[in-house]
Parts: structure tokens; sequence; C-alpha cells
């Protein structure tokens, strides 16, 4: 089940972003969280099943495109179809108001977005 973002999940989402290459750095991964919490623009999902296992992080670059900036899954979880049960359930909750792309590092999950 995809759940938004909130402060009390901090820990747990900082920890599952940490997964990605591109946030190994710790200042790099604080700044990352506090873009989701300050910045509109940007949301962060979790997938929970009896624990959080996954995260999923999409930023709305204008009034139809949906960027998948960050997609995770915790290592022991990973290959049973979480990724993509994460980006099915934000396609369904956007619904036709958005077309939701990749960026670089998504790409495997989403066709990456037009220029």
């Amino acid at each position: 089940m995809l759940i938004r973002y909130k402060k009390s999940f901090e820990k747990i989402a900082m920890g599952l972003l940490s997964f990605m290459p591109e946030e190994k750095d710790v200042k790099k991964l604080l700044q990352t969280i506090r873009e989701y919490e300050s910045n509109d623009n940007w949301q962060l999902y979790l997938w929970k099943e009896e624990d959080i296992l996954g995260a999923i992080g999409i930023q709305f670059d204008d009034q139809s495109k949906a960027v998948i900036q960050h997609l995770t899954v915790n290592p022991s979880h990973r290959n049973t179809g979480i990724g993509k049960q994460m980006v099915d359930a934000v396609k369904y909750q956007l619904g036709e108001r958005y077309h939701v792309c990749s960026n670089e590092y998504t790409e495997t999950f989403v066709d990456h977005c037009d220029a």
C-alpha cells in the first residue's frame, strides 16, 4: 500500500533512499529529505506491507508531468515486484492528470521523459 511520507517516517525514508548510489552522501541525503518536506512540487511515498519496504519520490515538473526522482526497495525485498507496484500505484493515484515518467536513475521502471 502506498502511503504519503510524513516527518515521523524520516529515518525509515532516509534509510531507504540511502540504498540509491546518488544518495550515499549524508549531506545530499539530508538535502533530499528536506526538499521533500518543504517543496510542494516534490512528493515522497512509502510502500508498506507489514513493514515499510520501499520509497518512491515524485517531482511535478509542470502541469502534466510527474517525474520519478527516487525509486528504492529494501535489498532483502528486491526482485519481488515492489518497484513496479509502487510505480503502478502512483500512476493510479495521479490518474489522467499527469504523465508519469522517469529520470536517468529510475528509467528501468518507466519510460524516460521527453525533453
